[in-house]
């Protein structure tokens, strides 16, 4: 069964930075595309950044110039760094995974989250 492990949540102040880790569970998978989203409370569930099998990265307008998604050489576990924190960076923080199964068909697993409170 795939699973996704997320840590690295906390309290961290506004001016400072985060970094979220999420290491994958289970023979022979690889975080081969990997995206991180986060939700606010009250809030939809919006896409943070993500990464390709190729490396190639994208991400938010709300994060571009501050946020950097990386993976280790194995595919086995995937970063989040976010920096100059700000209120609104508070969230919960979800890493998802897209794999295909035996017949090719996309299908995506999610970490539980992990909560990132922002105070000043």
């Amino acid at each position: 069964q795939v699973q996704l492990v997320e840590s690295g949540g906390g309290l961290v102040r506004t001016g400072g930075a985060l970094n979220l880790s999420c290491t994958t569970a289970g023979s022979s998978f690889r975080l081969n595309h990997l995206a991180w989203y986060r939700q606010a409370p009250g809030k939809e569930r919006d896409l943070v950044a993500s990464i390709t099998s190729d490396g190639n990265t994208d991400y938010a307008d709300s994060v571009k110039g501050r946020c950097t998604i990386s993976r280790n050489n194995d595919k086995t576990t995937a970063y989040l760094q976010l920096n100059s924190l700000t209120l609104d960076d508070t969230a919960v923080y979800y890493c998802k995974s897209e794999y295909r199964d035996r017949y090719r068909r996309p299908r995506f697993v999610w970490g539980q989250g992990t909560q990132v409170t922002v105070a000043s």
